[in-house]
This record gives structure tokens, sequence and C-alpha cells, in this order.
């Protein structure tokens, strides 16, 4: 078996930072021809070129489209041509009280978080089956299956995910083309960075410490103690695109630090 992805393609939405960027540098360091999206040209050309700095020698380029509408995702589709790995990473992300959120605010997180990876799938699967191998990895969240009370509009869209994932798996069956998903817990993402330094500013304690109490107040049944890194959630999804990875298709794989309390 082999991680070795020479002469592959993949696409990673919404790959300008975090754990998309990091699943990016991961695919390209394993000899993928890497493709970034971001929403504007600015934001995908600044990530593209952060990674080729970093990986002087690897194929990258770069993809601004707006994917959570159906005419982006079009226009991303005609200019990708074949892809052999999709990793559908593209989400947002807040609280907000259910009896607060609005019709507009369900919609966004829908056409976002599940519509991108529905049209990229649809469009781009058939092809991987004509070649008669594929990768699809969808990324979900422990708060599909752990659904917070503050973020059930977000919760809603990463269980949906979980059964695109597994739904589209078996109608791929047989055919060389493996559909996962992949369930990060916290993770120290831009805009966990964020909210942990606004934390910082009011209570004056260490990034470490202020990030290590979040983890222990808002998921107490942490077992790692503390958030996992984008590059710990991308060295799973990595070895999800991987040739190693035949085997696994249909499956919800956790890198959520032991969060959900289940062992399966």
């Amino acid at each position: 078996m082999t991680h070795d992805l020479t002469g592959k393609t993949a696409f990673i939405s919404g790959s300008t930072a975090g754990i998309g960027f990091a699943t990016a540098k991961g695919l390209a360091e394993r000899g993928a021809r890497v493709v970034l999206n971001g929403r504007s040209a600015q934001s995908t050309e600044a990530a593209t070129a952060r990674l080729r700095e970093t990986l002087p020698d690897a194929q990258v380029s770069g993809l601004p489209a707006d994917l959570s509408t159906a005419a982006g995702v079009d226009e991303a589709v005609a200019a990708l041509g074949q892809v052999d790995i999709l990793v559908n990473n593209l989400g947002i992300y807040g609280p907000e009280d259910f009896f607060e959120t609005s019709d507009d605010t369900w919609q966004s997180y829908f056409d976002t978080n599940i519509m991108s990876a529905v049209r990229l799938s649809r469009a781009l699967a058939p092809a991987m089956v004509t070649e008669g191998w594929g990768r699809i990895v969808f990324l979900s969240s422990e708060s599909a299956v752990n659904i917070p009370d503050d973020m059930i509009h977000y919760g809603l869209t990463k269980t949906a995910l979980l059964a695109l994932s597994r739904g589209l798996a078996k109608r791929l069956r047989e055919s060389g083309v493996t559909v996962n998903a992949v369930l990060p817990g916290p993770t120290s993402s831009e805009g966990f960075v964020e909210m942990i330094e606004t934390r910082t500013a009011e209570t004056g304690e260490s990034f470490e410490a202020a990030a290590i109490g979040f983890v222990k107040e808002a998921r107490p049944s942490s077992i790692l103690g503390r958030p996992t890194t984008p590059e710990e959630v991308a060295a799973m999804v990595v070895y999800a695109c991987t040739p190693a990875a035949s085997g696994t298709t249909g499956a919800a794989l956790r890198v959520d630090g032991g969060v959900v309390e289940s062992a399966f």
C-alpha cells in the first residue's frame, strides 16, 4: 500500500486557511496536483502563494469561486477538468439561539455546508467512476452527533453530511471510488484562535491555558483535553485520500479528541 499521490489531481473546497489549507499541503506533499479554493481571488491567490512558498516543487493552483451557489459550482467544475480527489471542506459556523435563527441563516448554512458538497460530488464523481479510482471526503464534525444547543443550524448540516457521505459511498459501491466523512472536534483554526484571543484579552490567561479551558468547559467529555490542530485533522483527511485507504469507505472517521461518548 502507498501514500503516494503522484499523478492525481485534488480539489479542496474552502482551502485558503485552517483544515482546508492543511489538507492541501498534506496532499501536495504526497505528490498530488492541488487546486486551492476561496471565495475571493485575493484570498485564493494569497493561499496559493503561501503554499508554493512552503512547497516550491509542488503543483499548486488556485480557483476562486463562491461554491455556495449553483453558478459558482458550475464555473469551478468547468475550470477544473478531471479531478481524482475531492475534499468537501467548505463550511460556515457560528453560535445563534434557535429562536433567533432566521430563514435566511438556515438557507445560507444549507447552501454553503450541504449543497456545495452535493453539487461538487454530483459533478465530479462520474469521471472518477469512469477512471475506476477516486476519493471523496466530506468534512463533518463531532457536532453532527453531539448537536450543540447553541448551534442547532450548524449541527444539522453536519449530520446531513454524514448521511450524504454514507449514501454516496453505497451508491458508488464496487466502483473504485471511496467516500468517507471526517469528524473533527474543537480545532485551532482561525475562527477558534480569534475566539480564544478574545478570551485571553478578557481574562489575562495564556493562549494555551485559555484554549484548554474552553475545551474543558464546552466539551468536558474530551479525552485529549485540548483542541486539535488543523494539521492533526488534515492527517486523517489525507490518509483517506491515499491508495493506502482503499479498504475504507462509507466511514465516519473521528478526529474529535474523544469528545463523542461512544466507542463506535
